[in-house]
């Protein structure tokens, strides 16, 4: 469509198959004119399509858990080889929860679960934005990008532990926000993006009736997975320099209503 990424060079995570929306992120990024890295965990990768996104985007894909340090600093590392140099855009969207997929209910969670389920979906964020932050990886003005849920604010019992997870991310973004941006102009910032089809999303008890039900509570309806790459685009790219430390909701303008006539009357 344009070249709003013209030149910039980024890192994409969590890209399991064409639902994913870091998929999505990946492809309209190198439309707009990136270069990319993928990386997704290497047991992802053997159960997705990861290799087909890479041959269609050209761009090389390197396994790292995102839990590992040891990965992380592998992975920033080959990329920067890759580019010649630092690069200016990332995105975290990854998540999991063993809990949720297990069918534990809240009042009966196994906390070594608990742990793992922290460590994937937020603290990975920390992980690698301070591994970037000591390899000096990202270049001034850069963009960091976390995919959130509005259950970081809002109870949705089916959700589990993954709303503390989503909490913490965006507590993250906004403490590390303060530090890449003072330091180098980085801004971080996380998006808040309605219920979604993809493969995660649909894992989730209940999934199809908060999905319709959040539908129907929002003005504009539920935002795909496309717009929520459109809206990441518009993230890393220039046009939202002055942009960061926010919780941004992307989500048809669900998050700030109270009732809805057309739940009322259904």
């Amino acid at each position: 469509m344009g070249n709003l990424l013209a030149g910039k060079k980024g890192i994409i995570s969590g890209a399991l198959n064409s639902e994913s929306i870091a998929w999505k992120v990946a492809e309209r990024c190198v439309e707009e004119g990136a270069q990319i890295v993928l990386t997704n965990a290497p047991v992802a990768m053997r159960m997705g399509e990861i290799n087909g996104l890479a041959e269609k985007c050209n761009a090389p894909v390197i396994g790292a858990d995102a839990t590992s340090l040891e990965d992380l600093e592998q992975l920033f590392t080959k990329s920067m080889e890759h580019f010649g140099g630092k690069f200016d855009f990332a995105l975290h969207s990854i998540g999991m929860s063993v809990n949720v997929r297990k069918g534990k209910a809240y009042t009966d969670l196994n906390y070594d679960w608990m742990q793992k389920t922290y460590d994937v979906s937020a603290i990975s964020f920390h992980k690698m934005m301070q591994t970037m932050w000591k390899l000096d990886a990202i270049n001034d003005w850069g963009s960091v990008v976390g995919l959130s849920y509005i259950a970081a604010q809002r109870v949705f019992p089916d959700y589990s532990e993954m709303a503390e997870s989503k909490a913490l991310l965006e507590s993250i973004a906004r403490s590390f926000g303060y530090h890449y941006g003072t330091a180098k102009k980085v801004r971080v910032n996380t998006i808040s993006q309605s219920p979604t089809m993809t493969t995660a999303g649909q894992g989730i008890k209940g999934f199809m009736d908060f999905f319709n039900y959040a539908d129907k509570m929002s003005p504009l309806g539920n935002a795909s997975a496309e717009g929520c790459a459109n809206y990441c685009v518009m993230l890393f790219s220039d046009l939202s320099r002055f942009v960061t430390m926010q919780n941004l909701y992307h989500d048809g303008g669900f998050s700030s209503m109270g009732m809805s006539p057309a739940l009322i009357e259904q």
